[in-house]
């Protein structure tokens, strides 16, 4: 028992060589981005195998609008934590404590708020995306599907939140376990809510809720025992300035999280306009690309924590030290990926859709934007070093910069002007101009951290 015990203590990351640290602890991170990419892929999969036509249509239909909502609250959940990193590096038993107060004051707001606007907003959305009354069967599952995940989404909230929370407490083996439960009960209540309770679209969508809060009810008991934690519950007080410190470190999400949802609306709507070919090929063009991105985007987040811890005990060098190795080796990463889709692009296309035309349309986007592929180490990395070290006019110019900035108006303007290729461009341009906005951006807080170390060393 006490060998098991200790496999589960948060690790000191500011102990041992930085590249070892961030690689043993990234690792879980890494397998939770692509066990939440298989289990999204066997969910829909179970799904399309139990109901029928028309409540499949209108849960496929919708994946647009759960994702805004959900990926917006997953990730400000997420930028939550960066503060905690910084505390536990510096050895702030109490200012850990307060965090996790803030943190839970704003998830339950953030919880409110989004759940809200997502019930009063649904019809409308529904209309958005030409989901309407007069397709009686396809509006009805897909009404009865987002009501009911819209109002779940504290569950999820609240389970991301203290996964993240961990992971900021230097534990990132604990998530990953608790995500295997959840992805094995959901696959297991699927059929049960479904078939046996006859509960159908209804039943897909509770089993999704009902394993995260299950989860999340687990993950609690073992916050309030102490657990990996080791913070009593009924002892954590609350300060105000902490409130706008956590605030900010969660804007650069909240702007990342909320724009890439809004691009992937765009991206749709620009796709349309060339047929339905044109949709189903950026579709699997963007799910082949989010999941080799979901290894490099654990791996970011794998190096935050490391990077707070060490930030929080004034080991510059270290932060430095791990931003190089990050970079470097996402970039070989990346490159190695984008060779493989240049490459086998038809073959991958082939995998999710045996279409000539989508083949031939998706085929040439996912080259194009494997051109491209290899800079996102770089911006993506950066990101997550200026909000984790509270940078926050780079962090979040950094992270509206690749969707906002660039990806929506180009996704918007470039079919325009050079039609189907133009929607095929529109990643591959919008990252390059995203590398050029990144690089002198980091170079500069790279500057400032110096400065910062030298100032310190001379009082």
């Amino acid at each position: 028992m006490k060998t098991a015990h200790k496999r589960r203590e948060p690790i000191d990351l500011t102990q041992g060589p930085c590249w070892k640290v961030i690689l043993l602890f990234s690792l879980p991170v890494i397998l939770s981005y692509l066990l939440q990419q298989v289990y999204s892929i066997s969910d829909a999969a179970i799904v399309g195998q139990t109901l029928t036509a028309a409540e499949v249509a209108g849960v496929n239909d919708t994946n647009s609008l759960v994702f805004i909502f959900l990926q917006f609250a997953f990730g400000v959940s997420a930028g939550f934590c960066v503060i905690t990193s910084y505390y536990v590096g510096m050895h702030d038993e109490r200012g850990v404590r307060r965090s996790l107060a803030t943190q839970l004051l704003l998830s339950a707001a953030l919880t409110v708020v989004l759940t809200a606007l997502a019930l009063v907003l649904l019809d409308p959305m529904l209309a958005w995306i030409n989901v309407t009354p007069a397709h009686h069967e396809v509006y009805t599952a897909a009404h009865t599907y987002c009501a009911i995940i819209f109002a779940g989404i504290g569950a999820q909230l609240f389970y991301n939140f203290i996964c993240s929370f961990l992971r900021a407490m230097g534990d990132s083996v604990t998530p990953l376990l608790f995500l295997l439960f959840s992805t094995v009960l959901n696959v297991g209540l699927d059929p049960l809510l479904i078939f046996g309770l006859n509960m159908g679209v209804a039943g897909a969508a509770l089993a999704t809720i009902l394993s995260q809060l299950a989860s999340f009810c687990m993950l609690l008991l073992g916050c309030a025992r102490g657990g990996n934690l080791r913070i009593r519950l009924k002892n954590v007080c609350f300060r105000r300035d902490l409130f706008l410190e956590i605030g900010k470190g969660g804007l650069p999400s909240l702007c990342r999280q909320g724009l890439a949802s809004i691009a992937t609306i765009c991206l749709n709507r620009s796709a349309g306009l060339y047929g339905d070919a044109a949709i189903a090929a950026m579709s699997v063009v963007s799910r082949a690309m989010m999941l080799a991105q979901s290894a490099l985007i654990g791996f970011g987040q794998g190096f935050q924590p490391v990077c707070g811890f060490n930030y929080g005990a004034g080991l510059y060098h270290r932060v430095k030290e791990g931003f190089r190795f990050c970079v470097k080796w996402s970039t070989v990463f990346l490159t190695a990926v984008s060779v493989l889709g240049l490459v086998l692009a038809p073959q991958i296309i082939a995998v999710f859709r045996n279409d000539p035309e989508v083949i031939a349309f998706g085929a040439r986007a996912l080259r194009l934007q494997c051109l491209a592929f290899p800079l996102c180490g770089v911006i993506v990395i950066s990101s997550m070093l200026t909000q984790t070290i509270n940078k926050v006019w780079q962090a979040s110019v950094l992270a509206v910069a690749r969707q906002g900035l660039f990806f929506i108006p180009a996704v918007l303007a470039l079919p325009h002007i050079w039609g189907e290729l133009g929607v095929q461009l529109a990643q591959p341009v919008s990252d390059v101009c995203a590398f050029a906005l990144t690089v002198p951006l980091v170079l500069g807080v790279l500057r400032d951290m110096d400065r910062q170390q030298r100032l310190e060393k001379i009082r």
